[in-house]
């Protein structure tokens, strides 16, 4: 095999970086050492820190070391326990109960129990948490017989592996007796967390840093290694990779370092540059059509415009060889429900060409057959650089584009709120189960105006009949089945093209020890996380 950037980066259940697993037999060969400050890259400031009541990347990065979850993720992407200790399911999925950890105490000294799952499964999950009211659509109620037994109650059965899966992102849990009776939205303790995990919140300044520091009575005895975490709020990304080379930060996460610095930064023997620890989740480049555009209605239009766009080339000069051609919308990093598969729609223009001439939209005498308007949504470096490479390379097959640029609001606006767009480009982030954050994709029934679901005008009843089915099904062989079946349809369709596939990159100092050892360790707690000399 020739290695290129691609196979020397890219990263994932399937792809390690090179020279990782040598990293790590050392690391384990090493007595962790107590104490020490651990600095962050912080590069999405938030409103809140709250994550019962906002899920994303930017939130957990801070408050995942604060507030904890029921279930986390492994190294090999399976549930553990957290607050939960055990968890079992009545054979129609209609009942599930948790045992919860006894013994732990919330940072300002109250005890945890089941009354404050209760409270943030109803009162947050279910009624304001992005994802979350998905998840707990069904919930009606969680039965609390005693301190630390939680049953959830559904209206109809939900799947216990996409319940544990879902709750890893979208289970933190916070303290009933600081929320209820308030508004949970305007509550001081969303920007200033109370929690039960190894760091206990100390100061928040705007623009500046998050610091967090040692809980001593932590209920892992002997842990957390560190005496403190300092998130550097650096949205500047040159100044956030002089800030990891000079030592004020020891890692950036979520590939928040510019594509060009991290390819810089993997041949620095200080640093491991890979997306060991991020198998869980993955992202996409994608492609939504507006098919209330007429010419786009046209399902051949849509896979015209997909085989006009060459993606390994995309792939190995715009981001540096950390992504692959995706086969659909779900991750070849999803062991769980991964269907196989080839690329559907592998560059080749003359079969673009083809397609479009069979349509009827014949080259005009200025060579072009119509012109469509792209709006790129910005969520990183690369969405920029792709909408300029899809103009580049509908040009080529005679079609006519305009980009639009807006900033992160208005593109969001104008995609979902107004559907002033023709090619939408954004990514789409896999969340642990298709149910979760992939089906809202191509689901019809979306609220218009939610952000990441189906606002392109496109509905299938077989599309939506396999979502719902593979949503309720109990037995987890049949899910992926359905799922399978599920992607055939919507890539055969084509309402949004999920062209990339590829993970977060780190770059991390090799003298932090036990880090991304879990499938989601960016969001993780880092409670044994230790520094070297």
């Amino acid at each position: 095999m020739t290695m290129t950037r691609r196979t020397a980066l890219l990263t994932g259940a399937s792809f390690l970086a090179s020279g990782s697993a040598l990293m790590i037999s050392k690391v384990h060969a090493q007595q962790p050492k107590r104490g020490g400050t651990l600095n962050v890259h912080y590069a999405f400031e938030q409103r809140v820190l709250n994550p019962a009541i906002r899920a994303g990347t930017g939130i957990n990065m801070v408050a995942s070391k604060i507030v904890e979850p029921l279930v986390d993720l492994d190294a090999k992407a399976n549930p553990v326990p957290v607050l939960a200790i055990s968890w079992d399911a009545s054979p129609d999925g209609k009942s599930v109960t948790f045992k919860l950890r006894e013994g732990v105490t919330w940072h300002d000294g109250k005890p945890f129990t089941s009354a404050d799952v209760q409270f943030t499964a109803l009162e947050m999950w279910k009624k304001h948490l992005n994802y979350g009211t998905q998840l707990q659509r069904d919930l009606e109620a969680v039965d609390t017989p005693d301190a630390h037994t939680a049953i959830f109650r559904y209206s109809r059965g939900i799947p216990l592996n996409l319940l544990l899966r879902g709750l890893c992102d979208l289970g933190y849990v916070v303290p009933r007796h600081l929320y209820e009776g308030t508004d949970v939205l305007q509550n001081p303790a969303n920007t200033a967390p109370v929690g039960t995990g190894p760091f206990k919140f100390s100061r928040y300044e705007r623009g500046q840093y998050v610091i967090a520091e040692r809980n001593e009575n932590y209920w892992r005895k002997g842990f957390p290694y560190l005496d403190r975490i300092v998130w550097h709020i650096i949205p500047d990304k040159a100044a956030a990779a002089v800030a990891l080379e000079t030592g004020r930060v020891d890692i950036s996460p979520y590939s928040t370092l510019s594509l060009a610095d991290l390819d810089r930064l993997k041949n620095d023997p200080r640093f491991e540059v890979s997306g060991r620890g991020m198998e869980a989740t993955s992202i996409n480049n994608t492609i939504g059509f507006n098919v209330r555009r007429k010419e786009l209605s046209d399902v051949r239009v849509r896979r015209a415009i997909a085989h006009a766009i060459d993606i390994e080339y995309f792939n190995e000069n715009f981001l540096y060889g950390l992504a692959r051609p995706a086969t659909g919308p779900i991750p070849s990093v999803s062991k769980a429900f991964y269907p196989g598969g080839e690329p559907p729609y592998k560059f080749d223009r003359k079969v673009s060409e083809a397609l479009l001439d069979e349509t009827g939209y014949k080259r005009g005498g200025d060579g072009f057959r119509f012109t469509l308007k792209i709006v790129p949504i910005a969520n990183g470096e690369d969405i920029p650089l792709f909408a300029t490479f899809v103009q580049q390379s509908l040009r080529d097959v005679g079609i006519q584009t305009e980009i639009v640029q807006y900033d992160y609001a208005g593109a969001i606006a104008a995609v979902n709120k107004d559907w002033n767009f023709d090619l939408s480009l954004d990514w789409h982030r896999f969340r642990g189960d298709p149910a979760i954050s992939t089906t809202v994709w191509y689901t019809s029934g979306s609220p218009k105006g939610a952000p990441w679901t189906n606002q392109w005008g496109w509905t299938s009843d077989i599309a939506d009949k396999l979502a719902a089915e593979a949503a309720a099904e109990l037995d987890s062989v049949r899910r992926k089945a359905l799922y399978a079946e599920w992607v055939k349809v919507v890539n055969d369709e084509l309402p949004v093209w999920m062209a990339t596939e590829r993970v977060d990159i780190a770059a991390t100092n090799k003298k932090v020890q036990n880090h991304h050892n879990t499938a989601r360790w960016d969001s993780s707690d880092f409670h044994d996380t230790w520094l070297a000399n």
